[in-house]
């Protein structure tokens, strides 16, 4: 009798969602909020530049930052303010 994960492959090691969610917000030049794991510190901005390490944050009251991934805890969208 075969195991039943005998034959497969298992879970693709890169699925593209990650690729995929930084080119919309580069395309959409969507300001975002980028959460820092270590004392919680914000990154206001527009995501410039990804690759599989970092992502360049242009900051528009500073200059731009170049973070590095793995100590990012979440990135936030922030609305568009509505317009009356």
């Amino acid at each position: 009798m075969r195991h039943p994960a005998a034959g497969r492959n298992g879970a693709p090691e890169q699925t593209h969602a990650e690729n995929y969610y930084y080119q919309k917000q580069i395309q959409g030049k969507t300001p975002v909020v980028v959460v820092m794991k270590r004392w919680r510190k914000r990154c206001r901005g527009v995501i410039e530049w990804y690759d599989r390490n970092c992502i360049k944050v242009n900051r528009s009251n500073a200059s731009a930052l170049l973070v590095y991934k793995p100590s990012i805890r979440y990135n936030l969208i922030k609305p568009a303010k509505a317009r009356p």
